[in-house]
């Protein structure tokens, strides 16, 4: 197949173009200077690939939890290229993208990215399970779930500083920290060829990122 991948959803913008058995990526470990380098990097990656966007057979980008920037960023790019050549976009939940491959192994997979304020963006998975739902918790609500593990893997762009936030916790059990992988896009091409495979529908006009906490301005707004 013929794909268009995008993590923009942390600071480290992540780009892959997939041209059948032939993949060119990129990584821009660059802070918030996402604005001026996405779209020259999509159109960098494509040639490289040897693609236009009217070859490809879809797109596919972390939805978020992340930063609110970058994610609108990446959603307003594909859904250009979406309406240009009715190019199918498809939306995986960051924190599934994260854990995706390490869910094979035989015990509970943390995925976090920090949420500041003293509280992580976080998703539990045991296998095909998803055990907590991608949510904006404290440590502890986390590690309460966890108390029955006896083993635990925790990855993510902020896995080594939920670790260490959260030691008192999980001082019990054998904890696996792993370094954040820096080709993310490649669960991101798997997890959306298997929602084609299983025929499940791609985003809609109206589908925008996921963000699980307000912005300063909705709060604001409420006060």
């Amino acid at each position: 197949m013929k794909a268009l991948a995008v993590d923009s959803a942390v600071t480290r913008l992540s780009i892959a173009a997939k041209n059948d058995d032939k993949t060119v990526s990129a990584v821009y470990d660059i802070g918030m200077k996402q604005s001026e380098t996405l779209l020259p990097s999509i159109n960098y990656i494509l040639n490289k690939a040897g693609l236009k966007t009217t070859e490809l057979d879809y797109t596919v980008l972390c939805a978020g939890p992340g930063s609110f920037t970058g994610l609108r960023l990446s959603f307003a790019a594909l859904k250009a290229v979406e309406h240009a050549g009715n190019v199918p976009l498809y939306g995986i939940p960051t924190l599934e993208a994260y854990a995706q491959p390490y869910r094979h192994l035989p015990f509970a997979v943390v995925s976090v990215v920090d949420a500041k304020k003293d509280k992580f963006y976080a998703a539990v998975y045991d296998g095909e399970k998803e055990t907590l739902t991608a949510g904006d918790y404290e440590i502890k609500t986390v590690a309460d779930l966890l108390k029955e593990k006896t083993e635990l893997l925790i990855c993510g762009p902020d896995a080594k500083l939920f670790a260490a936030e959260a030691a008192e916790f999980i001082k019990d059990k054998k904890v696996y920290v792993m370094p954040f992988t820096e080709v993310t896009t490649d669960s991101l091409f798997m997890l959306a060829e298997q929602r084609i495979s299983q025929n499940i529908p791609p985003l809609k006009d109206f589908d925008g990122p996921l963000y699980l906490r307000a912005s300063e301005a909705e709060v604001h707004l409420t006060d």
